[in-house]
């Protein structure tokens, strides 16, 4: 809500509402010199040089006055309306004085107040003239009296006392005026920021991850922001209709509240506030150190997992690449040792079986140096626009030429003719080599032919590539820790290949999931986002 409007904060806008009691004050003036004319009460006016002109200046005075009073109010001529009336003032202020001598200290006097406000509500330069003018009737006055020879003549030094008070007073009064208009809008301005400032803070705090809560003295909610309420649940919700006791909605969070008013250490386990709810950390700060508000934070706690696991694993690459580099050359001595023995005639079976298995376990920790290697030096991905179908079929056919897959098959599912998707083609060559690679390792039965089927589809307004085997399937306790580095089921296996594609799926803001299929196999869904839509998004 805006503030209020003001006579010195809109001079030059309006209508104003001080204007408008300064057209009732000159009609005040002008009926109270019009009551002493015409009522038993003159003899307080002093006796009357021109009874007459006296009359005739009253009566035209409360006319304009009047006019004034129901005309003045017109915001397109406020400039004008003001310098006229004013002018009027001092004409008639300069007739009723030479009319009556007697009271022309009075109407002086009272014709102060007219030129002050005057030069508050004009510009300087029309102020200064409504004091000139005010000046120059004086003046005119007083020559018009001596030439009729009149004895009650003004004294030079009561003009000159006039006439300098008129000036200053313009002068002063518009520089107040003038200060307290900048002040004003100073202020409002400074208003305008605050308000300004609270909106964007109250926004900031309504839409933080972090759930904050204001909680009083006695232990109800006065204040809970978007993410509070939700992790509040049900309980959240009852804040609309005012402040709600905290047991209430969370006992434990309640608990561990008063725990730290009373100086107890803070309990480090998290906690769930409602069933459906991640858990969370609470913490607690003082709002102010003479309050007993508290303000309490709620951290969802998987969100500090995520983030500590992502520090953690980026610690471990940069150290994981520092070491790959520092075992490949002693590995690769080794291996070539191994291959130098191998061809050795005085080597027994047995001894040569030592060495195959030396020499598979050389292979296998060199895979492993090479996946690490490959996670750490990772580029940035580069997105294009890829029409799958004919890019899984490239895939599928120099897959074939590569890797000599004897009895197994590799066969691609076209489900729609186009299915275009925004990825990085290098990486998404790499995400399906390692996917196939598995799917042809591990999704088979006992001793039968493995069978692999790659299928094209859109699914809602995305893309959809399902790589699926005929294999065993995987059990639901191994298929949770699927995408965890270095985890792996296999003697053979790094631990890596899953965990390196679901990265290059998330560095394409892509998915890579687990699909279990209940008539037996297995599924891995990489889901990207479709151009369009990206674009209507």
């Amino acid at each position: 809500m805006s503030p209020s409007p003001s006579l010195i904060d809109r001079i030059e806008s309006i209508p104003r509402r001080e204007l408008y009691f300064f057209a009732l004050y000159r009609v005040l003036v002008a009926s109270l010199i019009a009551a002493l004319l015409f009522s038993p009460l003159s003899m307080l006016v002093g006796e009357a040089n021109h009874p007459r002109l006296a009359d005739i200046v009253s009566i035209s005075y409360l006319a304009v006055s009047l006019g004034l009073l129901l005309w003045g109010r017109n915001e397109r001529w406020l400039d004008t309306i003001v310098f006229w009336s004013v002018a009027s003032d001092i004409l008639a202020a300069t007739l009723l004085t030479h009319a009556l001598p007697g009271a022309s200290a009075g109407i002086s006097m009272s014709l102060l107040f007219n030129i002050a406000a005057a030069a508050m509500l004009l510009p300087l330069a029309r102020g200064m003239l409504i004091a000139v003018l005010a000046s120059a009737a004086t003046v005119v006055e007083f020559g018009w009296r001596a030439l009729e020879g009149d004895g009650t003549a003004r004294t030079v030094a009561e003009l000159a006392m006039f006439i300098t008070s008129y000036l200053a007073l313009a002068y002063i009064s518009h520089q107040i005026g003038h200060r307290a208009r900048r002040n004003q809008q100073l202020a409002d301005q400074r208003g305008a920021e605050v308000a300004n400032l609270f909106e964007i803070n109250e926004l900031i705090i309504r839409r933080m991850r972090t759930g904050v809560l204001v909680v009083d003295g006695e232990g109800r909610m006065t204040l809970a922001n978007e993410a509070a309420s939700a992790l509040l649940g049900d309980g959240g919700s009852d804040l609309a209709g005012g402040r709600v006791g905290l047991a209430s909605v969370a006992p434990e969070l309640g608990r561990r509240l008063q725990r730290w008013r009373n100086g107890w250490a803070e309990d480090e386990l998290p906690l769930q506030l409602a069933p459906d709810q991640p858990e969370i950390q609470p913490r607690f700060a003082r709002l102010l150190a003479d309050s007993d508000l508290t303000l309490v934070f709620l951290d969802d706690s998987t969100v500090v997992s995520r983030r500590a696991e992502s520090l953690t694993l980026s610690t471990l690459g940069r150290f994981s690449a520092s070491l790959a580099h520092e075992i490949r050359n002693p590995l690769a001595a080794i291996n070539y040792a191994t291959q130098l023995l191998e061809e050795s005639t005085d080597i027994g079976d047995a001894d040569r079986r030592l060495l195959q298995i030396i020499h598979q376990q050389c292979q296998r920790t060199n895979g492993i140096v090479e996946s690490v290697l490959g996670l750490a030096r990772r580029e940035r991905a580069n997105p294009e626009n890829l029409e799958l179908s004919s890019f899984v079929r490239r895939f599928v056919l120099e897959y074939r030429q590569s890797l000599s897959i004897e009895t197994d098959s590799l066969e691609v599912i076209i489900n729609q003719s186009s299915v275009t998707a925004l990825m990085d083609p290098r990486h998404l060559h790499q995400i399906l080599t390692s996917l196939v690679h598995n799917a042809l390792k591990y999704g088979r039965i006992a001793e039968e032919p493995a069978r692999v089927r790659l299928r094209v589809a859109t699914a809602e307004r995305s893309a959809v590539i399902d790589v699926m085997d005929r294999g065993p399937g995987i059990p639901d306790a191994v298929a949770a820790q699927l995408f965890r580095p270095f985890y792996t089921t296999s003697e053979h296996g790094t631990g890596l290949g899953l965990y390196i594609a679901k990265e290059l799926c998330r560095a394409n803001q892509a998915q890579l999931d687990y699909i279990s299929v209940p008539a037996g196999g297995a599924c891995f869904r990489v889901i990207m986002a479709a151009p369009q839509a990206i674009l209507a998004g």
